[in-house]
C-alpha cells in the first residue's frame, strides 16, 4: 500500500495552475461536446482516457500509461469500424505493448522532487537520421495499405509510421517527440474529419485529436526548456 501511495503522491505533486486546468478544461469539453453530438459512450471513453493520457505525457508523469492502454485498446477498435487498418494495426501490435515498454524505461529516469520524467533531445544527426527512416517507411507502408485496400492508405501511413517514431521517442524521453506528433496530430484530424463527413458518428475522436494536437504544440515548448535545461546541468 505504501509503495501506491508513493507513487499517487509523485503522480499529483509539482502541478502548476495551468497544467491542472488544461487537464479538467480539456476532459470536460470533450465530455460535454460528445454528449452533445450524441457520441457512444465507447468513443467518449476512450477520447477521455486518450486525452488524460497525452496531458500526463507532456507533464512527465508515469500514470500517462495506464490510461494509454485503456485509450489504445478502444480506439484499435473505433478504428477497425472505420476501416483505418494502420491504426488498428498501429495500437494492436505496437502502442499497447509499448505501454509497458514506457512504464519500466520512464521509472528509471524519474525526477525524484518533482514526480516528472527527466527529459532529453537528439543531435542534429540524430534528427536527420529519424527523418530518413520515417519517409522510407511511409512510403512503403502505404504501398502495403493500398494493396489490403485500407482507406486512405499514404495518409494513413503517414500518421501510423510517424506515430511508431514518436511513441519510441517518448519512450525514450525525447523532446523530439512533439514534433512528430504534431505532424500525426493534423494528419489524423484530417482523416476523422473526412470519415465524420462522410457519414461517421465518432464525433468524440475527431475532438480527441484535435485537443491532441493543441496540447502537441503546448508540450513542445515546454519538453524543448526542460531538456536544454537538463543540459546545462
Amino acid at each position: 500500500m505504501s509503495r501506491w501511495k508513493a507513487f499517487l503522491k509523485a503522480e499529483t505533486a509539482d502541478w502548476k495552475k495551468w497544467e491542472a486546468a488544461w487537464l479538467f478544461l480539456a476532459a470536460g469539453i470533450i465530455v460535454l461536446l460528445s454528449l452533445y453530438w450524441g457520441d457512444d459512450a465507447r468513443g467518449i471513453t476512450a477520447a477521455v482516457t486518450g486525452v488524460i493520457c497525452v496531458i500526463l505525457t507532456g507533464k512527465g508523469k508515469m500514470s500517462c500509461y495506464l490510461f494509454g492502454l485503456v485509450n489504445t485498446i478502444l480506439y484499435a477498435w473505433i478504428a477497425w469500424d472505420a476501416r483505418y487498418l494502420g491504426e488498428v494495426m498501429l495500437n494492436v501490435v505496437y502502442y499497447v505493448p509499448m505501454q509497458f515498454a514506457g512504464w519500466f524505461m520512464w521509472k528509471k529516469h524519474r525526477n525524484q522532487e518533482t514526480g516528472e520524467v527527466v527529459k532529453t533531445r537528439l543531435s542534429l544527426k540524430g534528427d536527420l537520421a529519424a527523418a530518413g527512416i520515417a519517409a522510407a517507411s511511409i512510403y512503403g507502408y502505404g504501398l502495403i495499405l493500398k494493396a489490403l485496400g485500407g482507406n486512405l492508405p499514404f495518409t494513413d501511413s503517414l500518421s501510423t509510421c510517424l506515430s511508431v517514431l514518436a511513441m519510441l521517442f517518448s519512450v525514450k524521453r525525447l523532446m523530439e517527440q512533439w514534433i512528430l506528433w504534431i505532424v500525426v496530430d493534423v494528419v489524423t484530424v484530417y482523416m476523422w474529419a473526412v470519415d465524420y463527413a462522410n457519414g461517421g458518428t465518432d464525433i468524440a475522436t475527431l475532438l480527441m485529436w484535435s485537443v491532441y494536437l493543441l496540447n502537441a504544440v503546448i508540450m513542445l515548448h515546454k519538453w524543448y526548456v526542460e531538456s536544454r535545461r537538463a543540459e546545462q546541468k
